[in-house]
């Protein structure tokens, strides 16, 4: 078996390869590029769980970042058992092949109680107090504290929020390298999110200095990363889920289906509540793609009708759609909403900003029942952000209760960025770089053959000189 390094860099594309990022220019002079032809919603868990089983998105069950569970009524999003996602993963196929296949997985997503031998995810502590607490989990549990201890609390601030930045890819790639050394897997899977954050915040036109800078540090970890295989004799192989296209603004497709009267919500000291169990019809709004649920009584042309005439919407998959797009999955929603390029969903179903529910304002992936990209930003109306942070943090360790309510809720211009919805343009797309170029392709991979290509490389005996 040959040892093989899989490196998910988030949001790089073919155009973003080049100068400022020598270390991967190497590696494909070294191997090959490739496009990816990536699965519908183009979002992290459902191309990760393409990648991994070679399944869409109707084989494999992960629809989108989450989805409305009906048995529950309720909407859960970054959900992390791995039994959540059907079909066989690279790992337990390479198992089968030999018994001898060892894998860790470096914070790929749905990565808690997996096969894998060796795993660790973000994981945040939530004390009764109402804290949240930067945590990590790991597989084995010993790997947390050896973890922490060479490299420190895991950054989980710095992973998403306004305050997101190199931090944590930093972290994750130490904690792979360590992995690497102590462990020696056959297989290796690490995620690095860092370009996600001002892609989304700049946009991929942007001529900020800062976007060539986040690309240098990229480069830079997988610098590290590929050095680290090429002294061990191990293959590399990067690949992203996604390309970030340019946008102007949201689709606030739940306000207009609430107008409509589809919506339920419930008051709850003043503030709205989604009543997700009680609509006729809601969205869940995940970057440019929204599952539409209805209940059974629910007249779907009419609401297909009333979505395909919102200003965005690009278009509405009913069944027959959502067949073709690999999406008919009970999971989904029995309407498909996919924006126009230069747009994304928002999840606000609100109409009066004074009755906003209250996490409305705050980084909370959990109870916001969609994506919210704006948790990116610090809201531009705040004067002096830093004093604003810093006097609620105060107020907390004080021991008082108190909301971190730092986050626009209204300005969703903010976001110059998005994704979901497929690339009209490869360069800006997602790709495959390896260090066999031999094993690629002689035109794009398909994401439901990256798990394949992933096990030829580590078993294919005609290994180039």
């Amino acid at each position: 078996m040959q040892k093989t390094l899989v490196i998910l860099v988030v949001g790089l594309t073919p155009a973003l390869v080049g100068p400022h990022t020598p270390n991967l220019q190497r590696l494909v002079q070294r191997g090959g590029i490739r496009p990816l032809n990536t699965v519908q919603p183009a979002v992290t868990c459902t191309v990760q769980s393409t990648l991994a089983t070679g399944l869409p998105p109707d084989g494999h069950g992960a629809v989108a970042n989450g989805w409305y569970f009906r048995d529950l009524a309720e909407v859960w999003l970054w959900r992390q058992s791995n039994r959540l996602v059907a079909g066989e993963k690279i790992w337990e196929a390479g198992r089968k092949l030999n018994p001898d296949f060892t894998t860790a997985k470096m914070f790929w997503w749905y990565n808690m109680y997996s096969t894998a031998e060796w795993s660790a995810t973000p994981r945040p502590m939530y004390p009764a107090d109402g804290r949240k607490i930067p945590d990590h989990y790991t597989f084995p549990p010993e790997l947390h504290d050896e973890l922490d201890a060479k490299l420190g609390q895991f950054p989980l601030f710095k992973f998403w929020g306004p305050a997101a930045d190199i931090t944590s890819s930093d972290w994750i790639a130490k904690s792979t390298l360590h992995v690497m050394e102590t462990r020696d897997p056959t297989l290796t899977l690490t995620y690095l999110p860092h370009l996600d954050y001002n892609l989304q915040r700049l946009g991929p036109d942007s001529n900020d200095p800062v976007l060539a800078k986040d690309l240098q540090d990229i480069d830079k970890l997988c610098g590290d990363l590929i050095e680290y295989c090429e002294k061990t004799d191990r293959e590399v192989i990067v690949v992203s889920e996604y390309g970030i296209t340019a946008v102007t603004d949201a689709v606030h497709i739940n306000r207009e289906l609430r107008k409509a009267g589809y919506i339920s919500v419930r008051n709850e000291n003043g503030r709205e509540q989604l009543d997700a169990g009680a609509s006729a019809a809601f969205a869940l709004a995940d970057h440019q793609l929204a599952h539409v649920y209805l209940q059974p009584s629910t007249d779907q042309q009419a609401v297909k009708s009333l979505l395909e005439n919102l200003d965005g919407v690009e278009s509405v998959l009913d069944e027959s759609g959502k067949q073709q797009a690999g999406l008919a999955h009970p999971r989904s929603g029995e309407l498909v909403a996919i924006s126009k390029a230069d747009r994304w969903f928002s999840y606000y179903y609100w109409l009066d900003e004074e009755r906003a529910p209250d996490y409305a304002r705050t980084v909370d992936i959990h109870r916001k029942p969609g994506y919210d990209p704006v948790e990116l930003f610090v809201d531009p109306e705040i004067k002096y952000p830093k004093l604003a942070i810093g006097s609620r943090l105060i107020k907390r360790k004080l021991g008082a209760r108190n909301l971190l309510d730092v986050i626009s809720q209204r300005d969703t211009q903010l976001v110059k960025g998005a994704h979901g919805r497929l690339t009209d343009n490869p360069d800006e797309g997602p790709l495959v770089i390896s260090s066999r170029a031999d094993l690629l392709p002689d035109g794009p991979v398909e994401a439901t053959g990256f798990k394949a290509l992933t096990l030829e490389h580590i078993f294919d005996n005609k290994r180039s000189e």
